[in-house]
């Protein structure tokens, strides 16, 4: 195996890493996603020093930028920058601790990321999904509760799997989900979602159970707890069935929610609320998507915009 490769593994547990990650997950109380991005970032950076004869907590600044000049440096830049988060946030805490005098990460610089807009669907585009599942049986109920809740409160895929169904309150109205760390909160469900997951519980859901007993909301085949792999499959088959041709993930769903919201002119604060993002400078990318389907509406139907863009640039 060559330099490059050991670099790029780290089959040796660095303790000071296990301590940080522990720290991170009970006190900070991180969700487990978080935890597992944050392992590999820091496995492989104790592998690219590990290689060079140097631990972790004996790293200098020259290391660091090494680091991220070779190997960290790989990936698209939100790779790089969360990676840089997991590097600054473990040096930080060993200076709070005591086990490191200098802090070597100071003056890592996270690099600039091109913030791009979110791939949203049209509302044409979402009924099409809809319109492609099937209208009955036990898996079709299931798959249009999930699109309902999916597309209808804008839940993550992870909070949607994480779903019980003591957490859908139908006469109410609510879904009650836990979000980025541990937070809980309650969004509106919709008519149509009440409905489709009504359906779902009443029907589809026991025959998925075969008489047993289970907590969790949407449940496999086999009834078992559906999982994150098995709401990807359920999302790209669809997308399929209805003739898109673009990747469509469930998170694409979520943005859909935001973007439909605010365009029919709901406020920046209750989407916010209703996403369950900590600032709303993270809720207002939906602000710039909803900006520039206005500006192609401009575009496409005003006609002073449509004679402007016919005549050229040079014609000006």
């Amino acid at each position: 195996m060559d330099g490059d490769a050991r670099e790029g593994r780290s089959d040796v547990r660095d303790a000071c890493v296990d301590e940080y990650l522990d720290y991170l997950q009970f006190e900070r109380g991180m969700s487990a996603h978080t935890i597992a991005g944050y392992r590999t970032d820091l496995d492989r950076l104790a592998g690219f020093l590990r290689a060079r004869d140097r631990s972790v907590e004996a790293a200098r600044d020259v290391d660091l930028e090494s680091y991220f000049v070779a190997a960290g440096r790989q990936g698209a830049g939100s790779t790089v920058a969360r990676r840089m988060a997991a590097v600054r946030g473990l040096y930080g805490y060993l200076v709070r601790e005591e086990r490191v005098v200098v802090d070597p990460a100071v003056h890592l610089h996270t690099p600039k990321q091109r913030q791009g807009l979110p791939d949203v669907l049209s509302i044409e585009e979402v009924e099409k999904i809809l319109g492609a599942i099937p209208p009955s049986g036990d898996l079709g109920q299931r798959d249009r509760a999930i699109f309902e809740l999916l597309y209808g409160c804008g839940l993550r895929a992870s909070e949607l799997i994480s779903l019980r169904e003591a957490d859908v309150d139908l006469e109410a109205g609510l879904v009650r989900c836990i979000g980025k760390g541990d937070k809980e909160r309650v969004v509106p469900m919709g008519g149509h979602a009440a409905a489709a997951v009504g359906r779902y519980v009443r029907d589809g859901r026991r025959a998925l159970l075969h008489g047993r007993r289970a907590d969790e909301l949407f449940l496999n085949a086999r009834g078992a707890r559906l999982t994150r792999q098995g709401l990807d499959y359920l999302v790209r088959r669809y997308a399929r069935k209805a003739g898109l041709g673009k990747r469509v993930s469930a998170h694409t769903f979520r943005h859909s929610f935001a973007t439909h919201l605010l365009t029919a002119g709901a406020d920046l604060r209750s989407v916010q609320e209703m996403l369950g993002h900590a600032s709303v400078a993270t809720t207002q990318v939906y602000t710039h998507v909803s900006v520039e389907h206005l500006r192609e509406v401009f575009l496409a139907t005003h006609p002073r915009a449509r004679r402007r863009a016919a005549r050229g640039d040079g014609q000006r």
